[in-house]
């Protein structure tokens, strides 16, 4: 039986993502929109950078996909994070070409402000003034942001409607492969072990979060993975929630502790 979108769940998918959002714009407000699941940065009204604990940040873009080294990531952090100019120190001292920069940020900025701008019952909440250590690198209209948000909701609900395997632990199933599975899909099916869920792929891949959702619905579709019971995702949920990037003034003490969660994670 094909899985439905109906009802209060499937009409909050398809919601404008933020009317607080469209607000901030209009008023060209700068700071850190704080959500349940993640934080976008303003300047002037325009969405500059996102984090979100769903996605991996663009250092894990960056370094997983080979357009960085690690130890060139650190020096840009060391060197310009209080500035907030690691991106503009990146490309200034040849570690990264600009394009690359530019293509790496923007996909980071739209993988985490999916997560972020999804349906909830919690309020936003924005602190006027902040700005985030990466500095300016491409700003995004909220227009822009708003319409590829939603126009990623419909896409996986056209793939396949049940979300679930969009937070739960995923499994591969007993359902025999009929046809050759895409590579990138065949990675993803890979590392479904009914421990990880989609954002742990994503991590373990240094992929985009939503397009790992994207090849985990089509596996769904295809009949070969599926999200562990309702019960024991909803306990693996509540045990694994990340927390979400710290948003301060002080960009001294923000990388701090996240040089320091990073050495911790080594």
């Amino acid at each position: 039986m094909t899985p439905t979108t109906a009802g209060p769940e499937g009409d909050a998918r398809r919601a404008p993502p933020s009317p607080m959002l469209q607000r901030l714009a209009a008023e060209r407000a700068t700071g850190a929109l704080m959500r349940d699941r993640g934080t976008l940065y303003l300047a002037d009204g325009q969405v500059v950078h996102a984090e979100s604990p769903a996605t991996p940040g663009i250092d894990i873009l960056l370094t997983t996909g080979g357009a960085l080294r690690h130890e060139g990531w650190w020096d840009a952090v060391a060197q310009a994070g209080a500035g907030q100019r690691v991106g503009r120190y990146l490309v200034d001292s040849g570690h990264v070409p600009g394009g690359a920069l530019e293509l790496c940020h923007l996909g980071a900025l739209y993988d985490a402000a999916f997560f972020a701008l999804a349906p909830t019952r919690t309020p936003a909440r924005f602190r006027y003034g902040v700005s985030h250590w990466i500095g300016p690198v491409r700003p995004v209209a909220v227009e822009a942001v708003q319409r590829e948000t939603l126009r990623r909701r419909e896409l996986l609900d056209r793939i396949w409607p049940e979300a679930l395997t969009d937070t739960a632990p995923v499994t591969r199933t007993a359902h025999p492969v009929d046809a050759p599975v895409p590579p990138r899909q065949l990675r993803v099916l890979e590392l479904a072990d009914g421990v990880r869920t989609a954002s742990d792929i994503a991590r373990e891949l240094g992929r985009s979060a939503f397009h790992t959702l994207v090849g985990l619905r089509r596996l769904a579709a295809a009949g070969l993975v599926e999200a562990v019971g309702r019960d024991a995702a909803s306990s693996a949920a509540t045990s694994r929630r990340a927390t979400l990037p710290e948003v301060t003034a002080d960009p001294d003490v923000a990388l701090l502790r996240r040089l320091r969660d990073a050495l911790e994670a080594l």
